[in-house]
Protein backbone atom coordinates (compact mmCIF):
# COMPACT_ATOMS: atom_id res chain seq x y z
CA UNK A 1 0.00 0.00 0.00
CA UNK A 2 1.47 3.45 -1.28
CA UNK A 3 1.89 5.71 1.93
CA UNK A 4 1.00 9.09 0.04
CA UNK A 5 0.87 11.19 3.41
CA UNK A 6 3.79 9.42 4.83
CA UNK A 7 5.83 10.88 2.02
CA UNK A 8 4.46 13.96 1.98
CA UNK A 9 4.71 14.17 5.89
CA UNK A 10 8.52 13.19 6.59
CA UNK A 11 9.43 15.19 3.43
CA UNK A 12 7.99 18.15 4.82
CA UNK A 13 9.80 17.15 8.53
CA UNK A 14 13.03 17.01 6.88
CA UNK A 15 12.86 20.15 5.14
CA UNK A 16 11.41 22.06 8.01
CA UNK A 17 11.13 20.78 11.34
CA UNK A 18 15.07 19.84 11.35
CA UNK A 19 15.52 16.00 11.33
CA UNK A 20 17.83 16.25 8.60
CA UNK A 21 20.10 17.33 11.29
CA UNK A 22 20.06 13.39 12.27
CA UNK A 23 18.61 11.99 9.83
CA UNK A 24 21.68 12.86 7.12
CA UNK A 25 24.16 14.75 8.84
CA UNK A 26 24.88 12.43 12.11
CA UNK A 27 24.17 9.48 9.79
CA UNK A 28 25.16 9.94 6.30
CA UNK A 29 27.54 6.34 7.03
CA UNK A 30 26.88 5.03 10.56
CA UNK A 31 29.29 1.80 9.80
CA UNK A 32 32.38 4.25 9.55
CA UNK A 33 31.14 6.09 12.49
CA UNK A 34 30.75 3.07 14.28
CA UNK A 35 34.04 1.55 13.58
CA UNK A 36 35.25 5.19 14.34
CA UNK A 37 33.92 5.09 17.81
CA UNK A 38 34.91 1.91 18.30
CA UNK A 39 38.38 2.68 17.41
CA UNK A 40 38.39 5.40 19.77
CA UNK A 41 36.98 3.43 22.41
CA UNK A 42 40.02 1.18 22.62
CA UNK A 43 42.45 3.35 22.40
CA UNK A 44 41.31 4.60 25.84
CA UNK A 45 41.12 1.78 27.05
CA UNK A 46 44.47 0.57 25.95
CA UNK A 47 46.11 3.88 26.67
CA UNK A 48 44.87 4.22 30.49
CA UNK A 49 44.27 0.70 31.74
CA UNK A 50 43.07 -3.16 30.88
CA UNK A 51 40.18 -2.42 32.86
CA UNK A 52 36.36 -1.40 31.83
CA UNK A 53 35.62 2.38 31.49
CA UNK A 54 32.72 3.35 34.14
CA UNK A 55 30.54 5.72 33.80
CA UNK A 56 31.89 8.85 34.70
CA UNK A 57 29.94 10.90 37.27
CA UNK A 58 28.82 14.56 36.48
CA UNK A 59 27.68 16.95 39.13
CA UNK A 60 23.85 18.12 38.44
CA UNK A 61 20.53 18.70 39.78
CA UNK A 62 18.61 16.14 41.59
CA UNK A 63 16.26 14.18 39.93
CA UNK A 64 12.81 14.27 41.84
CA UNK A 65 11.89 10.71 43.30
CA UNK A 66 8.06 10.28 43.81
CA UNK A 67 7.05 8.98 47.10
CA UNK A 68 5.84 5.87 45.80
CA UNK A 69 9.19 5.23 44.46
CA UNK A 70 11.29 5.25 47.52
CA UNK A 71 12.48 2.53 48.98
CA UNK A 72 13.87 1.94 52.40
CA UNK A 73 16.58 -0.43 51.74
CA UNK A 74 19.09 -1.40 49.18
CA UNK A 75 17.17 -3.69 46.62
CA UNK A 76 20.38 -3.33 44.32
CA UNK A 77 23.76 -3.45 46.48
CA UNK A 78 26.79 -3.19 44.43
CA UNK A 79 25.42 -4.54 41.40
CA UNK A 80 27.47 -3.64 37.80
CA UNK A 81 24.95 -2.20 34.96
CA UNK A 82 25.65 -2.55 31.33
CA UNK A 83 24.17 -0.35 28.71
CA UNK A 84 23.93 -1.25 25.28
CA UNK A 85 22.50 -0.27 21.90
CA UNK A 86 22.22 3.00 20.22
CA UNK A 87 21.92 7.12 20.25
CA UNK A 88 18.95 6.61 23.26
CA UNK A 89 21.90 4.69 25.39
CA UNK A 90 24.22 6.88 24.21
CA UNK A 91 22.38 10.09 25.26
CA UNK A 92 22.48 12.38 22.38
CA UNK A 93 20.10 14.84 23.05
CA UNK A 94 21.18 15.56 26.69
CA UNK A 95 21.69 18.73 26.81
CA UNK A 96 23.07 18.72 30.12
CA UNK A 97 25.70 16.05 29.24
CA UNK A 98 25.31 14.20 32.07
CA UNK A 99 24.53 10.52 30.10
CA UNK A 100 21.03 10.42 28.84
CA UNK A 101 18.89 8.28 30.42
CA UNK A 102 21.89 6.17 32.15
CA UNK A 103 23.00 9.14 33.76
CA UNK A 104 19.71 10.15 35.01
CA UNK A 105 19.08 6.45 36.35
CA UNK A 106 22.15 6.46 38.28
CA UNK A 107 21.10 9.31 40.03
CA UNK A 108 18.13 7.96 40.70
CA UNK A 109 19.57 4.94 42.34
CA UNK A 110 22.30 6.83 44.19
CA UNK A 111 19.05 9.23 45.48
CA UNK A 112 17.90 5.79 46.31
CA UNK A 113 20.45 4.39 48.61
CA UNK A 114 21.25 1.69 45.56
CA UNK A 115 24.69 0.86 44.84
CA UNK A 116 25.44 0.68 41.03
CA UNK A 117 28.21 0.89 38.62
CA UNK A 118 27.47 1.90 34.89
CA UNK A 119 29.09 0.86 31.66
CA UNK A 120 27.56 2.53 28.43
CA UNK A 121 28.29 1.26 25.09
CA UNK A 122 26.09 3.33 23.38
CA UNK A 123 26.30 4.67 19.65
CA UNK A 124 24.37 7.24 17.70
CA UNK A 125 23.43 5.78 14.71
CA UNK A 126 23.65 1.79 15.75
CA UNK A 127 21.09 -0.28 13.91
CA UNK A 128 20.59 -4.26 15.00
CA UNK A 129 23.59 -5.36 12.13
CA UNK A 130 26.11 -2.96 13.78
CA UNK A 131 25.43 -3.83 17.69
CA UNK A 132 25.51 -7.69 16.58
CA UNK A 133 28.98 -6.64 15.52
CA UNK A 134 29.94 -4.76 17.90
CA UNK A 135 29.19 -7.56 20.99
CA UNK A 136 32.55 -9.32 19.62
CA UNK A 137 34.80 -6.29 21.09
CA UNK A 138 36.54 -7.26 24.47
CA UNK A 139 35.42 -4.91 26.13
CA UNK A 140 31.93 -4.98 25.61
CA UNK A 141 32.04 -8.75 26.28
CA UNK A 142 34.12 -8.25 29.76
CA UNK A 143 31.43 -6.01 31.04
CA UNK A 144 28.69 -8.16 29.83
CA UNK A 145 30.20 -10.55 32.29
CA UNK A 146 30.29 -9.20 35.14
CA UNK A 147 26.73 -7.59 34.66
CA UNK A 148 23.95 -8.10 36.90
CA UNK A 149 21.68 -6.44 34.63
CA UNK A 150 22.18 -5.34 30.78
CA UNK A 151 19.77 -2.67 28.92
CA UNK A 152 19.56 -2.47 25.27
CA UNK A 153 18.35 0.08 23.22
CA UNK A 154 18.07 -0.89 19.27
CA UNK A 155 15.79 -0.63 16.19
CA UNK A 156 14.66 3.10 15.54
CA UNK A 157 17.73 3.29 13.39
CA UNK A 158 16.86 0.02 11.26
CA UNK A 159 13.58 2.07 10.38
CA UNK A 160 15.07 5.13 9.71
CA UNK A 161 17.29 3.12 7.09
CA UNK A 162 14.05 2.17 5.87
CA UNK A 163 12.67 5.52 5.30
CA UNK A 164 15.87 6.85 4.12
CA UNK A 165 16.43 3.91 1.20
CA UNK A 166 12.53 4.31 0.39
CA UNK A 167 11.62 8.24 0.83
CA UNK A 168 9.92 8.73 -2.15
CA UNK A 169 8.62 5.32 -2.39
CA UNK A 170 7.32 4.51 1.40
CA UNK A 171 5.45 1.27 1.39
CA UNK A 172 4.34 -0.64 4.60
CA UNK A 173 5.86 -3.86 2.77
CA UNK A 174 9.52 -2.26 3.38
CA UNK A 175 9.04 -2.11 6.69
CA UNK A 176 7.69 -5.19 7.50
CA UNK A 177 10.57 -6.89 5.28
CA UNK A 178 12.98 -5.31 7.82
CA UNK A 179 11.44 -5.51 10.73
CA UNK A 180 11.80 -9.46 10.16
CA UNK A 181 15.55 -8.90 9.54
CA UNK A 182 15.33 -7.27 12.55
CA UNK A 183 13.30 -9.47 14.97
CA UNK A 184 16.61 -12.22 13.33
CA UNK A 185 19.59 -9.89 14.61
CA UNK A 186 17.66 -9.19 17.75
CA UNK A 187 17.31 -12.92 18.71
CA UNK A 188 21.17 -13.42 17.76
CA UNK A 189 22.03 -10.29 20.36
CA UNK A 190 20.09 -11.81 23.26
CA UNK A 191 21.41 -15.63 22.55
CA UNK A 192 25.37 -13.50 22.43
CA UNK A 193 24.53 -11.99 25.55
CA UNK A 194 23.19 -15.12 27.20
CA UNK A 195 26.86 -16.73 26.06
CA UNK A 196 28.84 -14.80 27.85
CA UNK A 197 26.45 -13.80 30.88
CA UNK A 198 23.97 -16.88 31.61
CA UNK A 199 22.79 -15.22 34.86
CA UNK A 200 22.34 -11.28 34.22
CA UNK A 201 18.89 -9.84 33.86
CA UNK A 202 18.58 -8.86 30.28
CA UNK A 203 16.05 -5.38 29.95
CA UNK A 204 15.21 -4.52 26.05
CA UNK A 205 14.18 -1.17 26.38
CA UNK A 206 10.98 0.20 23.98
CA UNK A 207 11.42 3.39 21.38
CA UNK A 208 9.32 5.80 20.02
CA UNK A 209 7.78 7.92 17.00
CA UNK A 210 9.55 10.72 17.17
CA UNK A 211 7.09 12.05 14.23
CA UNK A 212 4.20 11.68 16.22
CA UNK A 213 4.47 15.06 17.81
CA UNK A 214 3.69 16.55 14.33
CA UNK A 215 2.20 14.19 12.36
CA UNK A 216 -0.67 12.79 14.77
CA UNK A 217 -2.85 12.27 11.83
CA UNK A 218 -0.31 10.00 10.01
CA UNK A 219 -1.41 6.02 11.68
CA UNK A 220 1.30 4.53 9.89
CA UNK A 221 4.10 5.93 11.35
CA UNK A 222 2.20 5.08 15.06
CA UNK A 223 1.52 1.75 13.47
CA UNK A 224 4.83 1.00 12.48
CA UNK A 225 6.46 1.80 15.76
CA UNK A 226 4.07 -0.09 17.20
CA UNK A 227 4.97 -3.22 15.18
CA UNK A 228 8.28 -2.85 15.81
CA UNK A 229 8.02 -2.64 19.29
CA UNK A 230 5.27 -5.77 20.16
CA UNK A 231 8.14 -7.61 17.84
CA UNK A 232 10.80 -6.55 20.59
CA UNK A 233 8.37 -7.63 23.07
CA UNK A 234 7.84 -10.91 22.12
CA UNK A 235 11.68 -11.69 21.42
CA UNK A 236 12.82 -10.62 24.77
CA UNK A 237 10.35 -12.54 26.99
CA UNK A 238 11.25 -15.79 25.26
CA UNK A 239 14.27 -15.51 27.16
CA UNK A 240 14.56 -16.16 30.97
CA UNK A 241 15.52 -13.39 32.94
CA UNK A 242 14.53 -11.05 30.15
CA UNK A 243 11.84 -8.37 29.72
CA UNK A 244 10.50 -5.79 27.59
CA UNK A 245 9.62 -1.67 29.51
CA UNK A 246 8.01 0.53 26.64
CA UNK A 247 8.62 3.74 26.35
CA UNK A 248 6.49 5.33 23.23
CA UNK A 249 3.43 6.33 26.19
CA UNK A 250 6.21 8.58 28.01
CA UNK A 251 6.06 10.80 24.78
CA UNK A 252 3.06 10.26 23.46
CA UNK A 253 0.93 10.98 26.48
CA UNK A 254 2.08 14.00 27.66
CA UNK A 255 1.72 17.81 27.29
CA UNK A 256 5.90 18.21 28.34
CA UNK A 257 8.22 19.27 25.93
CA UNK A 258 10.63 15.92 25.91
CA UNK A 259 12.51 16.31 22.89
CA UNK A 260 15.63 17.89 22.30
CA UNK A 261 16.10 20.87 19.32
CA UNK A 262 16.85 18.32 16.67
CA UNK A 263 13.31 17.03 17.28
CA UNK A 264 14.38 13.60 17.08
CA UNK A 265 16.10 12.69 20.69
CA UNK A 266 14.70 13.06 23.94
CA UNK A 267 16.23 16.52 26.05
CA UNK A 268 17.06 15.99 29.25
CA UNK A 269 13.79 15.57 30.82
CA UNK A 270 12.82 12.92 27.90
CA UNK A 271 15.89 10.99 29.73
CA UNK A 272 14.55 11.44 33.04
CA UNK A 273 11.29 10.24 32.42
CA UNK A 274 12.87 6.75 30.60
CA UNK A 275 14.84 6.62 34.26
CA UNK A 276 12.35 6.99 35.97
CA UNK A 277 10.25 4.18 33.95
CA UNK A 278 13.00 1.78 33.92
CA UNK A 279 13.79 2.73 38.34
CA UNK A 280 9.84 1.62 38.77
CA UNK A 281 10.55 -1.13 37.11
CA UNK A 282 13.19 -2.54 38.72
CA UNK A 283 11.89 -1.68 42.22
CA UNK A 284 8.86 -3.55 41.53
CA UNK A 285 10.04 -6.49 40.33
CA UNK A 286 12.17 -6.60 43.70
CA UNK A 287 9.33 -6.49 45.85
CA UNK A 288 7.52 -9.37 43.87
CA UNK A 289 10.73 -10.73 44.57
Amino acid sequence: MQIKKLITGVTLLLLIVGVPLYIFNHETDQTNLAEKETKQQDAVITEKTPSIKKHEQKPSPKLFIHKEQQVTKHFYQSRHITAIGDSLTQGVGDETKQGGYVGALEQIMTQANTEASFDNFGVRGNRSDQLLKRLQQDDMIASIKQADIVFITIGANDVMRVLKENITNLQMEAFEKARVDYEKRLHKILTNIRTVNADTKIYLLGFYNPFGQYFKDIKELKLIADNWNKTGKEIVTTYENSSFIPISDLFSNTDENLFAEDNFHPNQVGYERIAERIFEVLKNEQERG
